[in-house]
């Protein structure tokens, strides 16, 4: 036999094993469950599943911001200096100021953990009963001080009486999420406003508007103009919301350059920041079409909720927000929460010592009839 036909008897023998041991390695992978080390890569909820737990807007990013990501995704190779400056510079122009006013965060959680930090330097934060406390919990975490609670109004409101009557010399920073999460209320913008101004004469205010941009009137109940005007006052954006970009995480907040530089000490600024996620902000900053659309497609899954919860016999709070806050009577929330997931309906469960209410997020339409199509059989189930 010739060394060429034993070369190629040789290789044919390989090649075969190899198409075997392909064919076994296939079947295998076709069968085996994912390794908990390595799980299947999936960037949103299952097919099939409702995810209306985390207020995300599930209609974005707009297809402008789209086409900047795809584009700035190619550049990854690079810093992201310049194209922060341009968010930063096009945020503060847009307001009036510049950019030394406005810092960059990872959503708006890096920036809401830096305020927190950074206050709890020299006291305590003040808050309300409940509010998305996440961030601000930083100070007790890292054993720099406390979240000291006031008291919700009748109606689960924010009782700003109370919270000014509760600012004492402990209190370095007073923080209101407005409009609230999760109770979905917004403040009256002229209360809101003559408290700001009056409480930032004896600490530092933190507004969190992560959902302004889903209110009737965002201009009107922003406090932005407060930090033009000089006051100490320290307003958090978020383009995970209305611009439907929570995994792009990109965020700011604008508040006086001094208070500024004393957050940008604790980790925020361009740092956490990545090309993909300023592109898609940059070009969807002043998308007001893409913006209108996400409202009316909310409001419409709102009256949705609504009418299901209406016709259930249970009542919500009013919200200006993409989720409503449920009470559901003697329900306990997280059974509730429970059930409706036996549905692939997917909700948040109990918050603080709130065990009789639940929160639900509006997404797709297809998703919210989910909800509304399961809530008779799970309350029937649970009576």
């Amino acid at each position: 036999m010739s060394v060429s036909l034993n070369r190629r008897m040789f290789l044919g023998a390989v090649a075969g094993a190899a198409t075997l041991a392909s064919g076994v390695g296939l079947a295998r992978a076709a069968t085996a469950k994912p390794s908990p080390l390595r799980p299947s890569v999936r960037y949103g909820p299952p097919p099939g599943v409702a995810r209306l737990n985390a207020n995300e807007n599930p209609y974005g990013p707009s297809p402008a911001a789209l086409k900047a990501l795809a584009e700035a995704s190619a550049q990854g190779a690079y810093y992201v200096d310049d194209s922060a400056l341009k968010l930063r510079t096009m945020i503060a122009e847009y307001h009036g100021l510049s950019p030394e006013y406005v810092t960059l965060s990872s959503g708006s959680s890096g920036g809401l953990v830096a305020a927190a930090v950074m206050a709890g330097q020299s006291g305590n934060i003040l808050g309300p009963d409940l509010f998305w406390d996440t961030t601000a919990r930083a100070i007790e975490q890292q054993a720099l001080g406390e979240i000291v609670r006031t008291p919700k109004t009748a109606d689960m409101g924010i009782d700003l009486d109370a919270m000014y009557a509760a600012i004492d010399d402990g209190i370095a920073m007073v923080q209101v999420t407005n409009p609230n999460n999760p109770t979905g209320l917004l403040l009256e913008p002229a209360r809101m406003r003559d408290f700001c101004i009056k409480a930032s004469k004896k600490a530092l205010v933190l507004a969190d508007e992560a959902y302004n941009e889903l209110t009737e009137m965002p201009e009107q109940n922003s406090m932005i103009p407060l930090v033009r005007q000089g006051h100490r006052v320290i307003v958090a954006r978020t383009f995970s919301k209305i611009y439907g970009m929570a995994g792009l995480r990109v965020g700011y907040l604008i508040a006086p350059p001094d208070i500024i530089a004393s957050m940008e000490r604790y980790g925020i600024g361009w740092y956490g920041l990545n090309q993909a996620g300023l592109a898609a902000a940059i070009a969807s900053y002043e998308d007001r079409a893409f913006m209108d659309m996400s409202r009316a497609r909310i409001r419409e899954a709102r009256d949705m909720v609504g009418e299901a919860i209406k016709a259930s016999g249970l009542t919500a709070l009013p919200s200006q927000t993409n989720f409503m806050f449920v009470d559901l009577g003697t329900i306990d929330a997280e059974a509730f929460r429970a059930a409706m997931a036996e549905h692939k309906v997917m909700i948040r469960g109990i918050y603080r010592d709130y065990t009789h209410w639940s929160r639900v997020s509006m997404g797709r339409l297809e998703d919210v009839q989910m909800y509304v199509d399961a809530l008779p059989r799970v309350l029937d189930a649970l009576a």
